[in-house]
């Protein structure tokens, strides 16, 4: 069976990493990575606004942005 993230709840939470037996290496590289994560949903984020101030201005409403 494949699976994908469609298939997975929309608001499912990660799991949290046990911190506490990771080596600081370990830890930066995971704070790295979080970084990265934060910097590409900021990224989709701003794209989406983009796009519904593009359809506000196309159809003269005030789009939610809750889709």
């Amino acid at each position: 069976m494949i699976f994908d993230e469609d298939s997975e709840p929309k608001n499912k939470k990660p799991a949290l990493r046990v911190l506490d037996k990771m080596s600081v290496a370990e830890l930066q590289e995971y704070a790295a990575a979080l970084d990265a994560e934060k910097l590409r949903v900021q990224a989709e984020i701003e794209r989406k606004q983009k796009h519904l101030s593009a359809m506000d201005a196309l159809f003269g409403g005030k789009t939610d942005g809750t889709t």
